[in-house]
């Protein structure tokens, strides 16, 4: 049944069915012709059988409604269990003739000639109802077995009377038939409370004869009172079912009793009270209940949908006064009595409402009182009986509200547990009552009497003890729709008054400050969400329009005038004062509680602001503010929100990295500046304020001051900036322009900071679900088509550009409104039980994402727009200011910005032309104070004249061509600016575009030659030479292109565009930063390590020439213990600029703390790349650095770097994995330059031969074609007179570090023997008849050593080899080189610490196990079985010897070592190993002790058949 509860609302279409299940049979003692049994089963209106009603329900497929329907039949069964559900609608009406009739055959399987298949069995019924109540339940009937007397249905089975002659019975009239009938209804109650409850109601409404009856139980007249009390005491014991089923009705009767007191015998008999307990009691069983449904908030939906779509207020019947003084039939009267006692204890049951007489009222009711009383009610008086007749009719919220305050006990708990419930039943009687009484157009003060606002009051007071429980949140919630309610209905001034109360009494009641701010948010957020919040706030200025004010403590005398707002300090319209809190209450309110929140702990901010920002959404799109000045209006009620902005500036979320620099750069540095301009954070006492009056705060001024700040989150930065932009953009320009002309530097400083983080904020992006869209977009072809598309949805085109075009008109926030409705922005619709979720849908379409990057593009115009406007008041304010310079430098910071965002081409227009007008008003200011704005100015400037947008290139180059003009006088610093932002621009950009940069250089250098002003000066001369110079890096950019995919030739390419300017450290410094960032997307960090490494040499060596201190490094000579590479950056050339020339030098890096930076960033990468111990020695020249500055914070942190590095270096020495390299070697003539070149590569640890062979053919394939491209396996000298002319070849040869044995003395670490690395070796054998491999006494092998031109690692990964060294060797001396390789081998594996087992047996099988092919004893035998005929090979002959007299020593050491190692089960390998180390001794012995005499008798020259070849001598 539990579906049928949840399936029941309110106003659902009535039901009344029945359904019947019969159970069981037992026939067992009946004759043995019962056996195959059907029951018949019909709904009966009479006892004939033509009174049989089609009402049960038929089957699929047949009739809709049936007469009849008969059971399945069990074979052979005379005690049948039956599964039948037989479903009957009910009629409206029934009466006592209504039963079941059950009619019992057993069927013959075998028919007889002329017989019947039926045999009648028996006779059964039931009634359907008993004492007027459907009978509904399980049963035993009995069976009659004979036809059925007359007026049988008036009695039930059991109970049938004695009749003449007497019915034969089963079983002696025992139960022999088992059913169950149930009914799904919304006509019988089925309950025996809410029966009784019915009866008592309707015996009040109508005229009864007494005694009644009710259930099994006579009510008289006398106890009708009584029992009446007890059934509404019982509702709540009702069966939820059919409470649920007539929960509207019975709400409905205990509200009717709850107004109209009744009189009973003479006797006036109130309900109130007990009608109000079983309604707060009915409420809360609803609640408890799991079985029915609750909205998001917790709030039972049926309560919800009775309060929405049932509740009217309670019809008074006035028509049943009787027309003589006797009492009526029923004896019950519905008005007061003339006599002069009663007529006085009613009007004291209204002052007291009789319901509860112990709240003590005024007993002297004076004619005054009575007439007050009277004419406050809806009665009438009449001349009745010789006497007045007065019948009063109390109204309900009046009665609601006064039960809601003398309520007590576990009453009151429940009824502001379930606050909600009772507010709405409130405000919708309220409501009601002011429609009914057409009260619509009166004084709202007079719509309702002092004694039922008293009572609101109460009912506030009370809420406010209740904030304690665990249920404050809710109470909290439900208080502020019952108050946003009264600001429709009551007198706003008296709502104001309590809205101030309970915030005042909240603080008191709160200890915890978050939980506090929270509440009083969520208070506020749903007040201000008013449809009238502005008229509500005094929003206008003119005290001509304005309406009457709303209240008496509010009133429109307060809202100053147009001309004497003039008369206030402007700076003032931006602070939260006093004045402004009692003027605009509500939106005073809300700021303080945003004020009070930014400054407290906790994310109460996020509320806040969020109101606000929902607050200026509505009013955007509000019909009625669309007019401009009313928005002027609304925006200056808004003013004070952009002070609270300003001093929150340190807490907003930082949305670049730069945005931390702008905040703690010049705007910043000098606190006592800004002490002395008067600017500091919000005053404590202002930010717990409210209206006037103060909250009780327990906070102590010192908890309060040492409270941090809160940063605030991305979205919630978002949503403020949005707001203040909103603000700039609607409010009064004149006004905003003398308060920026009023501020003090040190605030528009912080003004320019926060427009810095506006322009981050508001950078228009992509979405990811666009590109899923188009995922050709991803590849590099595509890339013109997303500037395509962004040139579509940014230029303006269609209804949007008509946005555009009106981008200083009203309607700044773009952004659909539901996406400024997040979860807590969504206004609680009480009537609502859906909500619209606030988060998006994943799968979004085509049109909503396109629609989305229409909005996102529209938004970032619009609010750039809007900066821009700010900026240029700030600039004509800083024209009258002394400290224009520092103004200046933030403008530049926030423009340039803007110019790094994506923006569209509207933008873009506007903010060159800005450009260029401050360029020509300050220009000689800008490039002799801001160098590094205008570096980054150039680079922007420069990476828009490369767009493919025409109107930006134009726009562009015109700013670039006036930033040259306007610097003529220092024309050398904008030169060297210009070439080093195009050196940085082509090395960082990717969608640079080298075509349309040069047309703009065309552009610019018509331009110059046009300039007639300016002919007879060298500009025109030095622009040339710029442009070539600028065409010339544009050249070596379209080579870059090509080699694209081939990261080493760009690398190479990089490389030598970075050599080229070694007589210009800026550009050098800036190609090898672009190279670093090569690297470091390819995850190569050691080499962007060392690109960094030599940029800070090349900045110490012109450090070193400006500055003598000992702490710096002494230029690149000290940072050899990092690289010898380094010294390449040595200033020795005789054309070497110096750095106090022609703004050399002059770019942010060339500084000690620029210096300090690279170091630092190099041995980040360092330690990524696992060279920790590189960290060390770079920390070893910044340790200094630090130390003179005094720095220890720093110093702090390099000291914990350097403690990680060497606990790295502990844990992972030999677990760390260098590069691998190869030796790669170019032949053919499709190489071009790299023909015959051969190079050293460096890989990624762990690659093997095949993957570079792979990536290096199948990238050249890509290039030349794969026929033409052909790999050589082999690592043998390349004769090029046998390869084919139209191919290209490529050989790649694994190759090991080599180190002389002097040089294995300092290389001692696994990190020495990998780093500085020049020389390598690889091995090639072959055999004398040009075979590769032969028998050991044929085998040669060719070592090659190669030397590279600078040592790994570098700041390539490929460096070309400079030298090549070719060493032959015999195969005596194979043999020898073999056999210390085995030897220092075994020698590893036997003092390996930890021992390895397995690595010492695998190691020792390869030398003592006897099936070894080529192994140690066949060596011996072809090279030591006997003395050698040639003299010169006696050393090598003695030399071998002693190679396996060590070598037998030592795998004698390594097997005893074994022996100690091996588990019990490994005892028998032990014992293999022993006998073949005994077996190879053994045959080793005669060899090793046979001596050659000659040898120690005579001295002979060594001498071998080494060759060496070098490539250099060759040429010689």
């Amino acid at each position: 049944m539990k579906s049928v509860l949840r399936s029941k609302h309110l106003g659902a279409g009535a039901e009344n069915l029945l359904y019947v299940y019969p159970q069981r049979l037992n026939f067992a003692n009946k004759l043995a012709s019962a056996r195959n049994i059907t029951i018949k089963i019909q709904f009966m209106c009479g006892e004939d059988p033509s009174n049989a009603m089609p009402v049960i329900f038929g089957k699929s497929n047949g009739p809709e409604f049936l007469q009849e329907v008969y059971t399945a039949i069990t074979y052979h069964n005379k005690s049948p269990d039956f599964y039948e559900e037989v479903k009957i609608k009910l009629p409206a009406k029934l009466t006592v003739n209504h039963h079941l009739l059950f009619t019992f055959y057993h069927i013959s399987c075998q028919q007889k000639q002329g017989a019947s298949v039926e045999s009648l069995l028996g006779y059964s019924w039931l009634p359907i109802l008993l004492n007027e109540r459907l009978q509904t339940g399980s049963y035993c009937l009995p069976v009659a077995l004979e036809k059925l007397p007359p007026n049988y249905s008036m009695h039930s089975a059991e109970k049938v009377p004695l009749q003449n002659p007497p019915i034969k019975w089963a079983e002696g009239h025992k139960g022999v038939f088992n059913i169950e009938v149930q009914a799904v209804s919304s006509v019988h109650t089925q309950d025996n409370h809410l029966e009784k409850f019915f009866t008592l109601c309707h015996s009040l409404e109508s005229q009864v004869t007494f005694p009644i009856r009710v259930l099994d139980q006579k009510i008289s007249e006398s106890t009708l009172e009584h029992e009446l009390k007890l059934s509404i005491i019982c509702l709540n014991s009702s069966r939820l079912e059919p409470l649920v089923l007539f929960l509207h009705l019975v709400l409905d009767k205990l509200f009717q009793l709850s107004v109209q007191p009744m009189v009973i015998a003479g006797q006036t008999a109130n309900f109130s009270q007990f009608a109000f307990e079983s309604v707060v009691a009915i409420a809360n069983s609803l609640h408890n209940s799991k079985d029915l449904s609750k909205d998001q908030h917790g709030r039972n939906c049926l309560l919800a949908s009775y309060v929405h779509y049932v509740f009217r207020l309670p019809e008074l019947q006035r028509d049943t006064v009787p027309k003589s003084g006797s009492t009526g039939p029923g004896g019950i009267w519905r008005q007061g009595t003339p006599t002069s006692t009663p007529f006085s204890k009613l009007l004291q049951v209204r002052a007291m409402s009789s319901s509860n007489p112990d709240l003590a009222g005024t007993h002297s009711a004076t004619d005054e009182d009575v007439k007050n009383i009277v004419s406050s009610k809806v009665g009438t008086m009449s001349n009745l009986g010789g006497g007045m007749l007065f019948i009063l009719f109390l109204h309900f919220h009046e009665e609601l509200a006064l039960q809601m305050v003398v309520s007590t006990g576990m009453v009151r708990e429940t009824v502001f547990k379930y606050a909600w419930f009772f507010f709405e039943l409130l405000v919708k009687s309220m409501a009601q009552y002011v429609h009914n009484l057409d009260k619509r157009d009166s004084f709202r003060r007079t719509r309702f009497s002092d004694r039922f606002q008293d009572d609101i009051t109460t009912i506030v007071n009370v809420v406010t003890s209740e904030i304690e429980s665990e249920q404050a949140e809710k109470i909290n919630i439900s208080l502020a729709f019952f108050l946003y309610d009264l600001l429709s209905l009551m007198d706003r001034g008296f709502v104001f008054n309590l809205i101030k109360h309970y915030c005042n009494q909240l603080s008191a009641k709160l200890n915890n400050l978050p939980t506090l701010i929270s509440m009083r948010l969520e208070f506020l957020r749903i007040l201000c969400s008013h449809e009238h919040y502005l008229n509500l706030n005094l929003f206008f200025m003119n005290a001509d329009t304005a309406p009457a004010s709303p209240c008496p403590s509010i009133s429109s005398q307060n809202s100053s005038s147009c001309s004497s707002f003039q008369d206030h300090k402007i700076a003032s319209m931006f602070d939260l004062t006093s004045e402004y809190r009692q003027q605009h209450f509500l939106t005073g309110l809300l700021f303080t509680e945003l004020a009070a929140a930014l400054d407290t702990e906790g994310e109460g901010y996020r509320k806040a602001v969020s109101a606000i920002h929902s607050l200026l959404s509505s009013h955007d799109l509000d019909p009625r503010c669309v007019k401009p000045e009313m928005k002027v209006k609304i925006a200056t009620l808004y003013l004070p929100l952009v002070g609270i902005i300003l001093d929150t500036l340190p807490q907003l979320y930082d949305f670049t990295g730069e945005a931390a620099d702008a905040r703690g750069g010049k705007s910043r540095t000098n606190g006592s500046d800004e002490e002395q301009d008067g600017v500091s954070a919000i005053n404590q006492n202002v930010a717990l304020a409210i209206a006037g009056n103060h909250f009780n705060l327990k906070t102590s001024g010192t908890m309060l001051s040492s409270l941090q700040y809160n940063v605030l989150n991305a979205d919630t930065t978002r949503n403020l900036m949005i707001c203040f932009l909103w603000i700039m953009k609607n409010a009064d320009q004149s006004l905003i322009r003398k308060w920026i002309a009023d501020l003090p530097s040190m605030q528009l400083n912080r003004i320019l900071d926060l427009l810095f983080i506006c322009v981050s904020c508001f950078e228009y992006k992509v979405s990811v679900g666009c590109l899923n869209f188009m995922p050709a977009l991803i590849s590099q072809k595509s890339r013109d088509v997303k500037a395509r598309l962004e040139e579509a949805l940014l230029r303006g085109e269609g209804a949007r550009g008509e946005m555009m075009r009106r981008c200083r008109t009203p309607g700044m926030l773009g952004e659909p409104f539901p996406a400024f409705c997040l979860n807590e922005n969504l206004r609680w619709r009480k009537e609502q039980t859906h909500w619209r979720q606030a988060n998006e849908k994943l799968d979004k379409t085509k049109a909503e994402l396109d629609q989305e990057a229409l909005v996102s593009g529209n938004l970032a115009t619009e609010a750039n727009l809007i900066i821009l406007d700010m900026q240029e008041n700030i600039i004509q304010a800083s024209s009258a200011l002394d400290c224009k310079d520092s103004l200046l430098g933030g403008v530049l910071k926030v423009l340039v910005n803007s110019l790094s965002c994506d923006q569209s081409t509207t933008y873009l227009t506007h903010c060159f032309a800005t450009l260029r007008a401050l360029i020509a008003k300050f220009g000689d200011l800008l490039f002799e104070e801001e160098v590094e704005q205008c570096a980054d100015l150039c680079q922007r400037v420069l990476h828009h004249c490369s767009s493919s947008m025409d109107v930006t290139r134009s726009q562009a180059c015109a700013t670039l061509y006036l930033l040259m003009r306007f610097s003529f006088g220092n024309f050398a610093r904008v030169k060297m600016q210009v070439t080093m932002s195009l050196a940085s621009l082509v090395g960082k950009a990717p969608d640079f575009n080298e075509e349309h940069l040069r047309r703009s250089l065309r552009t610019i250098l018509a331009y110059s030659e046009e300039d007639t002003a300016m002919q007879t000066t060298p500009f025109p001369t030095q622009v040339e030479e710029l442009l070539c110079n600028l065409n010339s890096i544009l050249y070596d950019t379209v080579k870059m292109r090509e080699f694209q995919e081939d990261p080493e030739m760009l690398m190479d390419l990089m490389y030598r565009i970075a050599k080229s300017y070694q007589t210009s450290p800026d550009l050098r410094l800036t190609w090898l930063q672009n190279m670093a960032e090569k690297h470091t997307k390819k995850k190569c960090f050691t080499e962007a390590a060392m690109c960094l490494v030599h940029a800070a040499a090349l900045v110490a060596e012109y450090l070193s020439m400006l500055e003598d201190h000992s702490y710096l490094p002494v230029g690149s000579v000290s940072f050899q213990s990092i690289s010898s590479n380094v010294l390449e950056e040595s200033a020795i050339s005789e054309d070497t600029l110096s750095p106090d020339e022609d703004g050399v030098c002059s770019g942010r890096y060339f500084t000690e703390c620029g210096l300090v930076g690279l170091l630092e960033q190099a041995a980040e990468l360092f330690s990524t790349g696992g060279l920790y111990e590189t960290v060390n020695e770079v920390y070893k020249l910044v340790i200094p650095i630090l130390e003179a500055h005094r720095d220890f914070r720093k110093l702090t942190s390099t000291h914990d770097k350097l403690q990680k590095a060497f606990e790295n270096i502990i844990s992972k020495d030999h677990k760390r994995m260098f590069g691998t390299y190869f030796r790669v070697g170019f032949y053919g003539a499709k190489f071009g330059d790299l023909d015959e070149q051969e190079f050293v590569y460096k890989e990624p640890a762990i690659t093997k031969l095949p993957e570079i062979s792979h990536r290096l053919e199948g990238f050249y394939g890509q290039c030349f074609g794969a026929e033409f491209v052909e790999v050589i396996k082999d690592s043998a000298p390349v004769d090029k007179s046998k390869l084919d002319p139209n191919k290209a070849y490529i050989q790649i040869t694994f190759v090991e570090p080599y180190f002389d044995e002097y040089e294995m003395k300092d290389r001692v670490t696994y990190f020495e023997k990998n780093f500085n690395l020049r020389r390598f070796m690889y091995t090639t054998p072959f055999t004398l008849e040009g075979r590769p491999r032969g028998e050991l006494h044929e085998q040669y092998r060719r070592n090659t050593v190669l030397t590279t031109m600078h040592a790994f690692p570098y700041i390539k990964t490929r460096i070309r080899v400079i030298q090549k060294e070719e060493f032959v060797l015999t195969p005596i001396e194979v043999a020898i080189e073999d056999m210390k390789k085995k030897t220092l081998q075994l020698a590893v594996a036997i003092h390996q610490e930890p021992p390895d087992a397995k690595m010492l047996q695998m190691v020792l099988q390869g030398s003592v196990g006897a099936t070894v092919n080529q192994g140690p004893l066949e060596v011996a035998q072809v090279f030591l079985a006997e003395i050698p005929a040639d003299p010169k090979l006696y050393r090598h002959h003695n030399k071998l010897r002693l190679c396996f007299k060590e070598f037998i020593m030592r795998c004698g050491e390594a097997v005893e070592k074994n022996k100690r190692l091996i588990t019990a089960d490994q005892r028998e390998y032990q014992q293999e190993l022993k006998k073949n180390y005994n077996k190879l001794k053994e045959n080793l012995r005669p060899m090793i002790e046979r001596k050659i005499p000659e040898l120690y008798k005579d001295s002979f020259h060594r001498s071998s058949f080494r060759k060496c070849e070098t490539q250099l001598s060759q040429g010689s």
